[in-house]
């Protein structure tokens, strides 16, 4: 059978945001739902087929801990003989999760595994609950701050402030007009909790522009990031259903989606936000294709400053880019984004009728990640 990677779907939680209706949720719990409706709408995949289950957690301990991915395995009824682990790249944590799989089932390893991630940053805070830093390393900055770091980014490109508002200003009016069009129902997996259905992503709003204008700068007091412009802290959970493409054909599976290139990489530590340029510079190589060649792209957002420094850096086409919102608009859920960012890509390309899109995201402590995939229906 041949040992390509196809992802037969990818979806996802709402993304909940403090003081919303997904509080106490468990990660666990709010990820075994999304795993059981994934498989329920792929019923022509039997559950033994599945051999591994594979989850990334930027902070895997508290209620996200404990081997997650194992117990959402369990809790989604997959069969016992199925194995699991969880893997902690920080915010690229569920798309590595992908990777694996994918490489995985490439290798000839297995045939079919599930990848995703999953992220309370309400019941586990950053950082975990006793963090404990190597003296030599705080030396060297290691454990500077997210927002430190996009300062650093918004300062190199003389990125400004009203440049950095109105990018998240567009993020959240394009998250506003996908949900009115119903444009994320495909990806988003209601959840029932607290005798509530929860449909809808918590974070985009219809941008106050003189509050976003009032804001004190949110990591250095001269500085220009503000909370308006940093993706709000927020839980979530999602999920991507693969497959080799010989065990498809064997079933009889529909698909539509190929993985194509993978790719990590390492940047200055201190300038982390610049991570996804030489990941898609990489993947690019990889696959043999040219940014012109990209029809459609998810660049999440970790801050607005960030994401600008890096479509100015590569002088990529904006308007190729989140088309249905990003990260400022819908939240950051560390290590569900990945997996997140990769189900509304092929939602998107299906919308846009795309060939070739990427997934690509920035990582603390210096490092970016990128994922290619091509629709072949």
């Amino acid at each position: 059978m041949s040992k390509k990677t196809v992802i037969l779907d990818a979806v996802r939680s709402p993304m909940g945001l403090k003081n919303g209706k997904m509080i106490g949720i468990r990660p666990d719990d709010l990820s075994a739902k999304v795993v059981k409706a994934l498989l329920e709408r792929n019923s022509g995949l039997p559950n033994k087929n599945i051999e591994d289950v594979v989850f990334g957690c930027a902070f895997p301990e508290g209620s996200q801990g404990m081997l997650l991915s194992r117990g959402v395995s369990i809790l989604s009824e997959i069969p016992k003989e199925a194995a699991a682990k969880v893997v902690n790249r920080f915010c690229g944590s569920a798309m590595d999760a992908i990777h694996q799989v994918s490489q995985a089932i490439d290798s000839g390893d297995i045939d079919c595994g599930i990848g995703g991630g999953a992220e309370d940053m309400f019941g586990v805070p950053m950082g975990g609950f006793n963090p404990d830093f190597n003296p030599e390393l705080y030396e060297k900055e290691y454990y500077i701050g997210m927002g430190e770091t996009a300062e650093n980014l918004a300062s190199e490109l003389n990125i400004s402030r009203e440049e950095q508002e109105e990018f998240a200003v567009d993020s959240h009016k394009k998250a506003l007009n996908a949900a009115e069009k119903g444009l994320f129902e495909n990806e988003i997996i209601p959840i029932d909790f607290n005798d509530e259905k929860i449909s809808v992503d918590e974070g985009p709003r219809e941008p106050d522009l003189d509050k976003i204008r009032s804001l004190s700068p949110a990591f250095d007091v001269d500085g220009t990031i503000t909370p308006a412009t940093s993706s709000p802290i927020s839980i979530g959970a999602s999920a991507a259903l693969m497959v080799s493409e010989g065990l498809a054909n064997k079933l009889g599976l529909e698909y539509e989606f190929k993985i194509v290139a993978r790719s990590v990489a390492g940047v200055d530590w201190k300038m982390m936000g610049s991570g996804p340029i030489p990941a898609t510079e990489k993947c690019l190589s990889k696959s043999g294709l040219t940014m012109d060649q990209i029809d459609v792209i998810e660049l999440n957002e970790a801050f607005a400053a960030q994401s600008l420094y890096v479509i100015k850096k590569s002088g990529w086409d904006k308007s190729k880019i989140n088309l249905n919102g990003g990260a400022i608009a819908l939240g950051h859920p560390l290590g569900c984004s990945g997996s997140r960012i990769i189900a509304t890509l092929m939602n998107v390309m299906k919308q846009q009728d795309s060939q070739y899109g990427l997934a690509t995201m920035c990582i603390g402590t210096g490092q970016g990640i990128a994922t290619i995939i091509e629709r072949v229906k």
